[in-house]
């Protein structure tokens, strides 16, 4: 593999950056295959009665049940995988993933999703369930309602039928085939 010039940016040729570029449209290339392998790696021991695969899975069902576009449900599949590389705070984290290839609305629910899902547990922690209301007012406030209605928090049924992982594959593919928008 060819190396840049430079040990500072700031003595970088154009013909280095070409070679950094070159190197991270290969990169973006793998993507996908990249989040596919990090959602099978969700297939594993969890608190819950299901895996964190599965509950991605149920959730992206559910959207596509509901007639959701393909995005919208590449975002629902999606919605945990920072589960995966951030569990501190894998709503950013996911969301980060995402921002290039999706909506804003989308963006901005994967981001505020585990703040609304706080609705249904932070009672038992003596905290306000209704922290999600500081944003009442931003445009996307009920369709994350929804999102977490709906699909996510419902979602940790051991007996629901499932779409299998496969048949999301084609969609995580289209999504991160798309030109990625840059966001500095």
């Amino acid at each position: 593999m060819s190396k840049v010039s430079f040990t500072a940016m700031d003595h970088a040729t154009p013909e280095d950056w070409e070679l950094v570029f070159q190197h991270d449209a290969s990169n973006i290339s793998e993507h996908a295959a990249r989040v596919i392998d990090w959602l099978r790696s969700m297939d594993g021991a969890s608190p819950y009665k299901i895996s964190r695969l599965d509950h991605c899975l149920q959730t992206a069902t559910r959207a596509v049940r509901d007639q959701a576009d393909e995005e919208t449900i590449v975002c629902a599949l999606l919605h945990d995988i920072g589960d995966v590389i951030a569990p501190a705070n894998h709503s950013q984290a996911a969301a980060a993933l995402l921002r290039p290839y999706v909506s804003e609305k989308n963006y901005w629910i994967v981001l505020h999703h585990g703040l609304f899902q706080g609705y249904y547990w932070m009672q038992h922690y003596d905290q306000d369930p209704n922290s999600r209301d500081q944003l009442k007012d931003h445009p996307f406030y009920q369709a994350c309602v929804d999102f977490c209605a709906d699909w996510d928090q419902v979602s940790f049924d051991p007996n629901y039928d499932s779409l299998p992982l496969e048949y999301f594959i084609p969609m995580i593919e289209r999504i991160f085939a798309r030109q990625p928008a840059t966001h500095l």
